[in-house]
């Protein structure tokens, strides 16, 4: 049997030591969360965001705006919230209705309240090693294998897909922690043979079951990123867990696995945020 890497236990106990944290160092704290329209997924998205600000001991502070919401009204709200000392890390919640260009609101946020870890600058910290807030689905990827005495050290790492989300700043935290790293995507030739290299393969290609164990090394650390519902209701994610579980020494289950990492590492976000303007 694998190992199976259990993000909902990691996940409370990084949320357990952000509140004592917050609570024994008086921190105060509050996650602004823009909302445009109202995407079924993004208002459960949202609701677990608030969840997790109210079990840590910090405030958020819902912005839910109509779909008809124009650019610049979006940008002016990021402007005044930018300005508001009271507000420590500001989220917009994507995907934006697409008459918003999706990257002048991401560069409109204050790097100092960038708590989703987008902004260019963000991303420019992490190619350079500098300290910044990190993407929180890579972040929580790097926390689950830290946690679960996984060492990356000298490791071949391979992930497939190439997001700005997850797929790129995933690429340059193996990097920091010492992996060798190949980044596959759409125009990769002989993915399951390069795959099959890997000690380390984190999988975030956006289909359902399509890393079989054709792709997958014996022994290999296997990170599945996806998340989809099937036609019976059931959620799986990009890896067949049943055809790969048996030759995997260690793997993410889905649901369970990488998802709530996300949301425990924005909290270590606005946490980090609400000390630095101290």
């Amino acid at each position: 049997m694998p190992q199976i890497i259990d993000g909902k236990t990691i996940s409370t106990a990084i949320k357990d030591e952000l509140k004592k944290e917050v609570a024994e160092n008086n921190i105060k704290a509050t996650l602004a969360v823009i909302q445009v329209g109202n995407d079924p997924a993004s208002s459960v998205y949202v609701g677990n965001k608030k969840k997790a600000c109210e079990y840590i001991g910090i405030g958020s502070a819902s912005y839910e705006l109509p779909e008809e919401t124009t650019e610049d009204e979006l940008l002016k709200l990021i402007d005044d919230l930018n300005e508001d000392d009271s507000i420590s890390g500001i989220l917009v919640q994507l995907p934006v209705p697409k008459h918003i260009d999706d990257r002048k609101i991401i560069e409109r946020i204050s790097p100092l309240k960038d708590v989703d870890g987008f902004h260019p600058e963000s991303v420019g910290n992490l190619c350079i090693g500098r300290d910044g807030f990190v993407s929180c689905t890579p972040a929580g990827i790097i926390e689950l294998m830290r946690r679960s005495g996984i060492s990356i050290e000298g490791k071949e790492c391979v992930v497939i897909g190439r997001s700005n989300i997850v797929g790129k700043p995933m690429a340059l935290l193996l990097l920091a922690n010492n992996g060798t790293v190949t980044v596959c995507h759409s125009r990769t030739r002989n993915l399951k043979e390069i795959c099959k290299r890997a000690d380390i393969l984190v999988a975030a290609v956006g289909k359902p079951k399509m890393i079989n164990r054709d792709y997958i090394k014996e022994g290999a650390v296997v990170i599945d990123v996806g998340i989809h519902r099937m036609d019976n209701g059931k959620l799986c994610g990009d890896v067949d867990y049943e055809d790969v579980s048996d030759i995997v020494s260690a793997i993410t289950p889905v649901p369970g696995g990488v998802g709530p990492m996300t949301i425990a590492m924005l909290m270590v976000n606005c946490v980090k945020a609400a000390k630095q303007v101290k």
